[in-house]
């Protein structure tokens, strides 16, 4: 079984700052990250270690090569698991999160597979913007939002 924390779940990630900035975000609020592979960028890469600064060797990292992987190793409750879209039906505001939250979010370019979200739709929310000529937020951005959101009770809020 998994610790009692929420975590953070990037799925085929593509933007290495991206992920240092998350990896930053999780340290801060003692968070597990996990990565599904593939990736777009190497773990390696400088730009990864910039984004998350002196903080990226600190990160508590686990990586699955795929999501099957990642539920067969976890196994992890389905009301546990809170998807991230665009166009999800429900806002970020609306469940009270779980404390062993899987907060998952796809990828830069093409958010989550439609195979990740198929049966699940009652579990997908999303970030409200009060504007329509933008179409999307930055990842590392979404994702600071919704943790903090989903941890306020934890953190005091």
């Amino acid at each position: 079984m998994s610790d009692p924390r929420m975590k953070m779940v990037l799925v085929t990630p593509e933007i290495p700052y991206n992920t240092g900035a998350i990896g930053r975000t999780c340290v801060a609020l003692n968070l597990e990250l996990i990565l599904i592979k593939p990736y777009g960028f190497s773990l390696d890469e400088k730009s990864v270690r910039r984004a998350g600064t002196d903080y990226w060797k600190h990160v508590n990292l686990t990586e699955y090569d795929s999501w099957q992987n990642f539920l067969e190793q976890r196994q992890p409750p389905r009301e546990s698991l809170y998807f991230f879209e665009e166009h999800g039906a429900q806002s970020v505001y609306a469940p009270d999160y779980q404390r062993d939250a899987y907060l998952v979010f796809g990828c830069e370019s093409a958010g989550l597979p439609p195979a990740i979200l198929e049966g699940n739709t009652d579990r997908v929310f999303h970030l409200p913007m009060l504007d329509q000529r933008v179409r999307s937020l930055n990842l590392a951005n979404v994702a600071t939002a919704v943790i903090y959101q989903a941890m306020r009770t934890q953190l005091g809020g």
